[in-house]
């Protein structure tokens, strides 16, 4: 019987045909993406499910996806998808990571000229026969500084657009190597360098922890006088009450946003505001774009349910079923390692070495090297998966290299990641004992036996008297419980490290009490996949 898929979103007609050709029943209705009753209804009978972002699928409709095998997102986004409850019943998740970055990109550089000479705005007025023609004195873009904030893989095609533009390009970007940064021909600078030279910004980056409200109250006010700001990536990533406030006092001369904290926003503090351009999230949304992003995943999909490829997949590497058995608890233990670095590093990464000894040597060491990269990539951009971070990393100009040795030492085999930023080096080992969990057997050469929780906090500090009542004492009075505590030191009175397992991420207060001791050298809370 031949593989069933809906199409529960709006697709290309191109992309249904795929399906047709490779032999597959498809069944291809808009309507159903809108309708949770009747995707909730019908999901049962389906092998594969094409979306967009419209369709929800949900723990409830994964729980009734009897006989689904998998998720295809044409587009980059899957926060329409629960990934993890995908994952728990065996269902790929898969995506386009890049089909529409030159569709995102070409948007973020029109709404910069949109707004350099108030188009939109004369446009309306010249329909309404007003023909204001002194009213709308605009800038040029040659000559002007661009900073872009987010140098990936759209971020680096805004910054070749621009520069053939004759625009002077400043990037802040952490992950940014000076390498890459000459390659694509820009100025790696840091965030406060870029809001002060800056005569337009525009931002390239996801939404996490590190990236919300980048462009704060306070970072606004740093911008040199008449900037103008585009954001074309992702809602939440600046104030927008504050924006519309130094907008109206004249310190910014104008604004484009595609998107918005809010969406769909039907209200905003930056709408019926002069020189103020806005768009209703329309950055992919071009004919090329929604052509080549579905025509991905029908190949994809199709790939995958006839002979069982896995491309682009969210949670699930390029192996094959034995392969995958097998070194299951191996990758994740990569991931986990590669997690851990990513969370603690905070500038340009130069290298990641890879060693692996023992047992593991002689596993799928592709896949074991994307999921640790996927690991320490996705701490600043949640978006990476195990087949992207791999160019990424290329793209950002960071180096790969992997070791294989005999089997040393008292483990019949381990991982270890050695990563180098610009500024400091680190390391950490892990390995997978009989029970099947991956675990931390070493971090800065230091040795400790840590089980790996969700939720984590790592210290570090000088081996003196008091610091385990002082761990203790403070999860006690922020009613955090601790699962397991596991302690390490280099030598007596020398460094040492704690790993806690939490039940919950430590509240802010806890950290703060922490760091007010004045005992600890780091007190960094770690969150891991828990699937």
């Amino acid at each position: 019987m031949a593989p069933k898929v809906l199409i529960s979103d709006k697709l290309s007609d191109a992309a249904v045909q795929i399906f047709k050709d490779r032999g597959i029943d498809v069944t291809f209705d808009p309507s159903i993406g809108k309708d949770k009753d009747k995707l909730l209804e019908v999901i049962g009978q389906y092998d594969g499910l094409a979306i967009r972002s419209a369709t929800k699928v949900t723990e409830k409709i994964i729980a009734a996806a009897d006989n689904l095998k998998v998720i295809g997102r044409a587009g980059i986004g899957v926060d329409n998808v629960d990934i993890p409850e995908a994952s728990k019943k065996g269902i790929i998740v898969m995506n386009t990571p890049f089909g529409n970055s030159i569709t995102t990109a070409e948007h973020a550089v029109a709404m910069m000229f949109a707004v350099a000479r108030q188009i939109p705005e004369a446009n309306a007025s010249t329909h309404a026969g007003k023909w204001e023609k002194s009213r709308f004195m605009g800038v040029e873009l040659t000559g002007k500084t661009l900073g872009v904030i987010g140098a990936g893989n759209i971020g680096a095609i805004v910054c070749s657009r621009a520069l053939g533009l004759k625009m002077k390009v400043v990037a802040y970007d952490p992950f940014l190597s000076e390498e890459r940064a000459t390659q694509i021909g820009v100025t790696k600078v840091e965030l406060d360098e870029l809001l002060a030279r800056a005569d337009f910004i525009t931002l390239h980056v996801p939404f996490t922890e590190k990236t919300a409200n980048i462009l704060s109250a306070e970072n606004l006010a740093k911008t040199k006088k008449g900037v103008r700001i585009i954001n074309c990536a992702r809602g939440g990533l600046v104030d927008e009450a504050a924006l519309a406030e130094l907008i109206k006092s004249g310190h910014v001369a104008g604004a484009a946003f595609d998107v918005f904290k809010e969406e769909p926003a039907t209200e905003n503090p930056l709408f019926n505001l002069e020189n103020v351009v806005v768009t209703p999230h329309l950055g992919a949304a071009t004919t090329e774009a929604q052509e080549n992003v579905a025509l991905q995943v029908a190949e994809q999909m199709a790939d995958y349910l006839l002979t069982g490829a896995v491309t682009n997949a969210l949670n699930m590497p390029s192996v094959t079923a034995e392969e995958a058995r097998v070194m299951g608890p191996w990758l994740k233990l990569a991931e986990h390692l590669g997690s851990f670095v990513g969370q603690l590093t905070e500038d340009a990464i130069e290298t990641i070495e890879i060693t692996y000894n023992g047992v593991v040597k002689d596993m799928n060491l592709k896949a074991l090297n994307c999921g640790a990269i996927a690991g320490v990539m996705k701490a600043t951009n949640p978006d990476v998966n195990m087949v992207s971070a791999p160019i990424i990393a290329k793209e950002r100009g960071i180096e790969l290299s992997t070791v294989t040795q005999d089997k040393s030492g008292v483990f019949d085999g381990y991982i270890r990641l050695n990563v180098k930023s610009a500024s400091k080096e680190r390391s950490i080992a892990g390995t997978v004992f009989s029970d099947g969990k991956p675990r931390f057997i070493q971090i800065k050469g230091i040795n400790i036996d840590a089980e790996i929780g969700e939720h984590m906090l790592y210290t570090t500090n000088e081996d003196v008297p008091g610091i385990i009542g002082t761990l203790g004492r403070t999860m006690a009075e922020m009613n955090v419980n601790i699962a397991n505590f596991t302690l390490g030191r280099a030598s007596k009175g020398h460094q040492a490290i704690a790993m806690l397992y939490l039940d919950e991420q430590p509240p802010v207060a806890a950290v703060d009490a922490l760091k007010a001791t004045g005992l600890f050298q780091q007190v960094r809370p770690l969150r891991f996949s828990a699937h």
